[in-house]
């Protein structure tokens, strides 16, 4: 399918049937998020991967009994960095390095970037790493519409009881979101076959032609 007839296809599946979905699909969408755009290249966040049902059984009442965590096949759940520390730029600059052949020494055009990261507040860098995070979830949202895959974009959870339960303050993360993935329940769904609604295009967007401002 073209990309218009992907994102026409896709929605917010509000149930789903409980049928696996196969680990090649799987790993395509993990490989785009992967290659997902993030701000420098960072990628200040990371994805947890849930499969097993008794782990998505104890998630399932921290987001408010969605049915689609226990439905689908897969959970994933972003997390992002609690702050953006001198340990984890380093270990971008090695990445980097040794990526690409070149002495760290080299990397002076980063090294600035991530030294007006670090004078930020630990919040503002987690606000930052969880905008990251958000994009990386829309790369996940189309690559899985591309596999004829469902997922639903979540942000209906208690972040903290997720964030105990997964022990995720220990790894220097907080949960930002959660994608369920599995397939559709057609006959359950209310959902599934009402017209998508979206902004009219004229409303969207604005050209610059429409602006009241000016160039000299």
């Amino acid at each position: 399918m073209d990309i218009l007839s992907i994102l026409n296809w896709r929605y917010a599946a509000k149930r789903m049937n409980g049928q696996e979905v196969p680990q090649e699909k799987i790993n395509k969408i993990l490989d785009s998020i992967q290659l997902s755009v993030s701000s420098i290249g960072l990628q200040p966040y990371n994805v947890l991967v849930i499969k097993d049902k008794e782990l998505r059984e104890k998630i399932r009442p921290i987001a408010f009994n969605q049915p689609q965590i226990v439905e689908g096949s897969h959970l994933l759940v972003f997390a992002a960095w609690d702050n953006v520390t001198p340990e984890r730029l380093e270990k971008y600059f090695d990445r980097i390095a040794a990526e690409r052949h070149v002495h760290k020494d080299s990397l002076t055009t980063l090294r600035a970037y991530g030294e007006n990261i670090l004078k930020n507040s630990e919040e503002h860098n987690f606000n930052w790493a969880a905008r990251q995070a958000y994009i990386a979830l829309g790369t996940a949202v189309i690559a899985a519409a591309a596999e004829k895959v469902d997922a639903t974009p979540m942000e209906g959870f208690n972040n903290q009881e997720l964030d105990n339960l997964l022990g995720l303050a220990d790894l220097g993360l907080k949960s930002v979101s959660l994608l369920p993935l599995g397939y559709r329940d057609a006959e359950n769904d209310w959902l599934v076959n009402l017209p998508k609604v979206r902004t009219a295009k004229e409303d969207l967007f604005i050209t610059d032609e429409a602006l009241e401002l000016r160039t000299a």
